[in-house]
């Protein structure tokens, strides 16, 4: 079993900056894949950005690339997300998520993600 708890998140003005954190506890080798997905209202849960534990790849949404910085460490078992140049669209609840799949498989899909974060709330003000 993993557990995954968020914190950060909040509000901000549109062209501002937010940061989420994640840490996970409980079967390291479940967490081979982690990152952060997001949900609007009335819309499905999508990928934002994923990493590779131990210093692997990092996938991101074309919707952030060059805006959100996806970072890890390992030895604390964290997640971060810097959100810059923010969006109203980028207003969405957002998870934190876990795979035991490496990222290269999981893509930046739901599927393969069986752990999850009971998720923040992001709200961007134009």
């Amino acid at each position: 079993q993993v557990q995954l708890v968020e914190s950060g998140g909040g509000s901000a003005q549109a062209g501002g900056s937010l940061r989420l954190s994640c840490g996970a506890s409980g079967r390291r080798d479940s967490t081979s894949c982690m990152g952060w997905f997001r949900q609007a209202p009335g819309k499905e849960r999508e990928g934002v950005a994923i990493i590779s534990a131990g210093g692997g790849g990092t996938y991101y949404a074309d919707s952030v690339k060059g805006r959100f910085i996806i970072s890890e460490d390992n030895s604390k078992r964290t997640v971060d997300l810097q959100m810059n140049s923010l969006k109203p669209e980028d207003t969405a609840m957002y998870y934190c998520a876990a795979s035991a799949l490496v990222c290269a498989v999981t893509g930046l899909g739901t599927l393969e993600f069986r752990y999850w974060g009971q998720g923040t709330q992001v709200t961007v003000s134009s």
